[in-house]
């Protein structure tokens, strides 16, 4: 029997927007149902968030034609304004997520532990793409 070791995945961005602007878009149900997709045949059609220390969230993922989904959620284990948020995942995975002012425009970092469901360079390229999509999103609204 082997042990694998966790592995951390991170992925980043820059968009061109405010540090606020970047913070609201990444944090508003009204936003993330606009940008929260890693392909285009799949959406979210619904998010909820509570965003404070021991506040939870929820998204819920699907494909457009009906035949997958699932919910996407957590909790928020620390919350900085316009600097980063904590949250823990129902699988006990934690994932930080940090905005960096850079001018007018905002570096996002994710850092996660990946799943073992998945390989972790898949789960890179998936957060990646959403990662992606927030990005151009928020620099055309």
């Amino acid at each position: 029997m082997s042990i694998t070791a966790p592995v951390t995945v991170i992925i980043e961005t820059t968009v061109v927007v405010p540090i606020e602007k970047a913070w609201a878009i990444m944090t508003e149900p009204a936003h993330i149902t606009q940008w929260n997709a890693a392909s285009p045949d799949w959406h979210t059609p619904r998010a909820e968030n509570d965003l404070r220390k021991g506040g939870t969230f929820s998204y819920r993922m699907e494909a457009k034609d009906g035949s997958f989904g699932f919910d996407f959620g957590g909790t928020y284990d620390q919350v900085t304004l316009h600097s980063s948020y904590v949250y823990t995942l129902g699988d006990g995975r934690t994932v930080i997520v940090l905005f960096i002012p850079q001018g007018e425009s905002t570096r996002i970092i994710e850092i996660f532990v990946a799943e073992s469901q998945n390989t972790p360079e898949r789960q890179r390229q998936g957060w990646q793409a959403i990662l992606d999509n927030f990005k151009r999103y928020a620099e055309s609204v």
